[in-house]
């Protein structure tokens, strides 16, 4: 079995009412997006944001419980990346990796969010390309839910 056929793509999307520019906005602010990134139980620390085409994106995800399993440290999830594309009020795009000794961690992931017009609102969806094995699709998708309810919770 190839390396291909292990890798998946997740997604999720939430209706969230406030126009496409608003959400932009809080996706290229390093402080807006560590109050609603996290999902539920964890926190964000960002060490490097610059949105725009190649910029460097390098954050933490901190379990707030002793004992789960971070991927980085016991209790840390270390995320180094680079910002792909960014479309004003439509897209971001994401490439990032996790600083990780195990290889079920390994590899590239891509993460496109998209901000689609829709009547009192938008359309806000996240699509994992490339998803690392070690990280359960059951797990990967209550995460993005999660940080998208945190997202609609932040802006309305």
């Amino acid at each position: 079995m190839g390396d291909a056929a292990i890798r998946r793509t997740d997604s999720a999307a939430r209706f969230i009412k406030a126009p496409p520019h608003v959400l932009y906005r809080a996706f290229v602010n390093a402080d807006a997006l560590a109050q609603w990134l996290p999902p539920l139980g964890m926190t964000a620390e960002i060490f490097a944001f610059q949105p725009r085409a190649g910029g460097a994106l390098r954050m933490a995800l901190n379990y707030e419980a002793d004992g789960q399993r971070g991927k980085t440290e016991d209790n840390k999830d270390v995320v180094e990346g680079r910002f792909v594309e960014l479309v004003e009020n439509e897209r971001i795009v994401w490439a990032v990796t996790f600083k990780s000794d195990d290889p079920s961690f390994a590899g590239e992931m891509k993460m496109t969010w998209s901000f689609a017009p829709a009547p009192g609102g938008t359309e806000v969806t996240i699509i994992a390309e490339n998803v690392p094995p070690g990280i359960s699709k059951e797990d990967h998708d209550a995460g993005l839910r999660s940080t998208l309810e945190n997202l609609a919770a932040f802006i309305e």
